[in-house]
């Protein structure tokens, strides 16, 4: 009975990581485009003002599902980081 129960927990890990790394890959796709759209635009990789708003904005969904708000932030960071190397490269091809 226990390794069944622990077999559906797992399954359902399973199943929401799959889930994320296809949300990622959504997300990365719409921040590529804007990568591009900065770099014809001549604007700056980086918006400082955005971040610290995504920053906050996730915080208080991570607070109102329980989710400890600086692991979400540290998340998101990560992220956003990716994403800022992905718009300067994109800068430096054009």
């Amino acid at each position: 009975m226990a390794d069944e129960t622990l077999q559906r927990f797992r399954e359902s890990i399973d199943n929401i990581d799959a889930a994320l790394v296809f949300m990622l890959a959504e997300r990365f796709k719409v921040t590529q485009a804007v990568g591009r759209y900065k770099a014809e635009a001549k604007l700056p990789p980086a918006d400082p003002g955005r971040e610290d708003e995504q920053i906050s904005r996730l915080r208080g969904l991570a607070e109102a599902a329980h989710l400890d708000p600086d692991f979400s932030e540290k998340f998101l960071r990560f992220i956003i980081d990716e994403v800022i190397r992905h718009h300067e490269r994109v800068r430096e091809d054009s």
